[in-house]
């Protein structure tokens, strides 16, 4: 499930947001000025941010310079139609559409960036600066590379691959049996979910990125 973080000091517009792209099949987050989406990028990393450019307590193209430095995608909403800011937000971000926009449009323009950024990038965030480079094949806390087994590191890929869904511990049987080709049983499977999350959690007893759904499996969200 992909994550878009609204930047809007509107309340109504953001709850608009909200309401319209949960109904779409994304996860939102919102905040209401640059301080608040500033810590929320120290702790998160939504897939796409769409950022108003007046913002009451500080400037959304500061939002923006800190999202692309995280090599984010940015789409700036805003109701200033003036060439001068149209182009500095056309150069800094992504994309640029003007209030009042229609929601259909808007989605249609998220979808693309998001195609964009998809086919381009290699390097996948899973939360509490944990990155997966598929390319590489390697995974990194805050820059620093964690080293995984060859088996560590194909169970961690199924869970990537399927983010947002549950995973029943046959289902992950199976995957790993296909990617490995090596027998896994069980009971190493639960080995190797612990070893796991003893690399890449913060808590490994209170997990946030591989989660337990008691009595039905594990989800990546």
């Amino acid at each position: 499930m992909q994550t878009i973080l609204t930047v809007e000091d509107d309340r109504a517009i953001t709850a608009s947001l909200e309401e319209f792209l949960s109904s779409e099949g994304f996860r939102t987050l919102s905040a209401s000025g640059e301080r608040q989406a500033l810590a929320i990028l120290a702790s998160e990393r939504p897939d796409l941010l769409l950022v108003d450019l007046g913002l009451s307590d500080g400037s959304g193209f500061s939002v923006c310079r800190a999202a692309k430095a995280l090599k984010l995608p940015v789409i700036f909403l805003t109701a200033r139609s003036d060439e001068d800011s149209v182009v500095k937000g056309l150069d800094m971000g992504d994309d640029y559409i003007a209030k009042p926009f229609r929601p259909r449009e808007l989605l249609s323009r998220i979808r693309n960036v998001l195609r964009h950024y998809e086919t381009d990038s290699a390097v996948v965030y899973l939360g509490f600066g944990i990155t997966v480079d598929t390319e590489k094949g390697t995974v990194a806390r805050n820059g620093s590379e964690i080293q995984l087994s060859a088996l560590e590191y194909r169970l961690l890929l199924v869970f990537v691959d399927n983010r947002g869904r549950l995973l029943s511990r046959n289902k992950l049987l199976e995957d790993i049996w296909d990617i490995a080709g090596d027998y896994v049983n069980d009971n190493t499977l639960t080995v190797y979910i612990k070893r796991l999350r003893e690399k890449i959690e913060e808590d490994p007893q209170d997990p946030k990125i591989i989660k337990t759904v008691r009595g039905l499996g594990y989800r990546m969200d």
